[in-house]
């Protein structure tokens, strides 16, 4: 068996310039970074912008091919467990032709100028599924110009046509019997030409993409090898863990540290701009000092509301006209002379993004400069955010992308506030030692950032032939995007984008469709930012469990229902057909005495991929529910690593199966309720249906998989249960509706 070597490392420009022994082969961007997904996938432009090194290609370098063979990937992605790096390598190494086995995997230096995310501007960063969609041309022209620089030290060499040398596996071979691998071309590869336009593979031809090769951090997860934040150890660093205010709001007023400071190993307490942070020698000793902290808040500016009194506020503004999303046709006037109006009002909690690994960060201060170690998500923005706090450029401020265990959109936090934070410690301590500040679950569950809760109302009208002739849809909810960098880009005509997607983008043929928002956010000042999926968390449930509703109001199979309407989306309608043919959505279900059965599907496109599902349910007589088996239908264009796509289907539904059973924040008199997985429960291996996973053959370009498999599982659960017993579930989460 052969071992897949992993590490994972910050390539810092000097470093990076100075690998006299190896060859270096760097792709540019395109000049504008803020074009369209097509656009940008058309490919990179020419190098040609950097400084040039002798022997190097220096400027945006993703590929190094060094004497003892080994090709080293640059990922400009985080890889939180999603797949990035094994994707990123397959695209290089196909072009390449390299053995899979040499390439390891290193993390890029925050860079904006040589590593933004082409789909996102001039700004570097992982999120919104984009890793692969962004990275698809732009790697594969990086493998491929390494290769022609290869091919073209061979041919120099053995003077024979550069068209009759082949490659395969890493080796550079000639009908005449010559042979080299990569590393013994290196150093006369480094001297060649850079091809202007590299000619890429024919998909046909393809030995990698579209095969499940070994992912290239598994190997160093599973043997412990793999570097998190926790594992980083700098010397003299200390270990700060931070006591926040119990209500947003909340202000110190003053801090008794008499008791910590008696503990062993506690180094110092000091206030900081979001609480009191204690600095110790180890974690567990500076949570010690934390709980021995006599705090007095100020709450005069604390908020106290609380999350039933939300919904019903919320419910009362479903009667004002919002901020207009969609508006085709004359959906409120037909509804306005409608005799039977279909109306349903859906409620959706609050929620944790509740990672494996909480949030945590190591800041180290020294001669003008900030160093960070961060399983790092928003390169540019943490940079800038850093660079304002400390009154330094940005870029003196150097991260190093380690590995996150899980983020779900947590740390790609859009005011760097747990970064911040950190910063705020070891500039409190006047930047004598590194800080790792540690936030422990109940910090992150009490006092983060959430998904926010949204209340939703939609309204329909059939035609003679029982298909919606008129739909209206009103959302409900704090945005996610105002007053942060991102309201330019995503807040329009007073619409934030990410609230309404899946609902103004619904892909039915409805006549009259209408949708509007209300955003709370000057009411409401709970924190709250992206979780997985983003919108179509909340839009997906609501429209497709309506869908459903009126399937059955006019007696209708629920997926022919879908189908006649989805004619102009062939996609759509390509993942539902493939979803319940593997499902056998028309034989019946196994019966067990005491037990309801049932089956339900939805189907939902979120960040370009189209997927479909069809959930198995069981429900005894006591209410118990069992998801049973849940088959799944996916269309992300070209599969560049199949096996990858398959893990992220079934990790996308547990994740959004223990959302949907369970998940819920909670919040009274200004405090949140839920604290750890007790009282905030994630799925448990016994919870976990049989999930198949089905891929779409298509010659599209790849799209993400991240987040797409998370909206469609909630809505097929619950058109399952309704399928079961008859009981439509407009409030999540399910498991507590099921016991009403």
């Amino acid at each position: 068996m052969t071992t897949i070597n992993h590490r994972v490392a910050n390539v810092s420009r000097r470093d990076f310039l100075k690998q006299g022994a190896g060859l270096t082969v760097g792709v540019m961007l395109p000049g504008a970074m803020n074009k369209a997904l097509a656009a940008a996938m058309s490919g990179p432009g020419k190098a040609g912008d950097g400084v040039p090194v002798e022997g190097l290609f220096s400027p945006n370098a993703f590929v190094r091919i060094g004497t003892d063979n080994t090709i080293t990937v640059i990922s400009k992605h985080l890889e939180m467990g999603q797949g990035a790096y094994t994707g990123i390598a397959t695209l290089v190494a196909e072009e390449l032709d390299a053995d899979w086995s040499t390439v390891v995997v290193e993390g890029a230096p925050a860079d904006a100028k040589r590593y933004a995310n082409t789909l996102w501007g001039p700004n570097q960063g992982t999120g919104g599924s984009t890793a692969i969609a962004n990275s698809f041309m732009q790697m594969r022209q990086a493998g491929a110009t390494a290769r022609g620089m290869l091919v073209a030290a061979a041919a120099e060499q053995w003077k024979v046509p550069a068209g009759e040398i082949t490659v395969s596996k890493g080796v550079v071979s000639h009908g005449s019997g010559k042979s080299a691998t990569f590393g013994e071309l290196a150093d006369a590869a480094a001297s060649q030409p850079v091809p202007e336009n590299p000619k890429l593979k024919d998909p046909k031809d393809f030995t990698l993409i579209g095969k499940s090769a070994p992912r290239k951090d598994s190997h160093a997860k599973s043997t412990g090898q793999a570097k998190f934040t926790q594992d980083v150890q700098l010397p003299g660093m200390l270990v700060a863990v931070v006591a926040h205010p119990p209500r947003v709001g909340a202000k110190v007023k003053s801090f008794d540290a008499t008791e910590a400071k008696k503990i062993s190993g506690v180094d110092d307490v000091v206030e900081i701009p979001t609480g009191v942070a204690v600095l110790a020698k180890d974690t567990w000793t500076a949570k010690r000092g934390r709980d021995a902290l006599k705090v007095e808040w100020d709450e005069t500016g604390a908020w106290r509301g609380s999350s039933e009194q939300l919904i019903a506020d919320y419910t009362k503004q479903l009667d004002t006209a919002g901020a207009v999303a969609r508006n085709d046709g004359d959906a409120l006037g037909a509804l306005g002379k409608a005799d039977n109006v279909i109306e349903a009002d859906f409620v959706f909690p609050y929620l944790a993004h509740a990672a494996m690994e909480p949030l945590n960060c190591v800041v180290q201060l020294r001669d003008g400069e900030c160093e960070v170690w961060n399983g790092e998500q928003l390169h540019t923005g943490d940079q800038a955010a850093l660079g304002k706090l400390l009154g330094i450029d940005p870029s003196r401020v150097k991260l190093n992308m380690l590995f996150a265990g899980g983020s779900f959109g947590r740390r790609a936090s859009p005011t760097s506030d747990y970064l911040l934070e950190a910063a705020s410690i070891a500039q409190a301590i006047g930047g004598r030692a590194p800080v790792k500040m540690v936030w422990l679950r109940e910090d992150d569950m009490q006092g983060g950032y959430y998904r926010p809760l949204y209340v939703h109302r939609l309204r329909a009208t059939l035609g003679d032939d029982g298909m919606p002739a008129a739909w209206m849809q009103r959302i409900v909810g704090q945005s996610i995007v105002v007053g942060s960098p991102f309201e330019p880009m995503l807040l329009k005509d007073g619409v934030d984008v990410t609230s309404v997607e899946g609902a103004a983008t619904l892909p039915y043929a409805i006549p009259d469709l209408y949708v509007d928002l209300i955003t709370t956010n000057d009411s409401v000042p709970l924190p709250v930012q992206w979780w997985r999926s983003v919108g179509s968390t909340h839009t997906a449930y609501s429209t497709e469990v309506f869908i459903d509703m009126l399937a059955r109001a006019a007696k209708q199979d629920p997926v022919a229902y879908r189908m006649a309407m989805l004619k102009k989306h062939p996609r759509h309608a390509g993942v539902l057909k493939l979803a319940t043919e593997n499902a056998g959505w028309d034989a019946p279900l196994s019966k067990t005495e005491g037990v309801k059965r049932g089956r339900g599907v939805a189907v939902h496109e979120s960040f370009n991929t189209y997927v479909g599902q069809v959930a198995e349910v069981s429900i005894k007589d006591d209410g118990t529910l069992t998801v049973d088996r849940v088959v799944v239908a996916v269309d992300c264009g070209i599969a560049v690593n199949p096996d990858v796509i398959k893990a992220q289907m079934e990790g996308s539904v547990g994740f959004a199966l223990a959302a949907a059973l369970s998940g819920e924040i909670t919040i009274d008199d200004g405090l949140i309720q839920q604290s750890n997985f007790h009282n905030y429960t994630v799925l448990r291996i016994d919870q976990m249906p049989k999930i198949e996973v089905h891929i779409v053959p298509s010659a599209e370009k790849p799209t993400g998989v991240g987040e797409p498999g998370v909206p469609p599982l909630a809505p097929a659960v619950a058109n399952a249960i309704v399928d079961a017993m008859g009981k439509t579930i407009t409030r999540l989460p399910i498991g507590e509706q099921l016991k009403a």
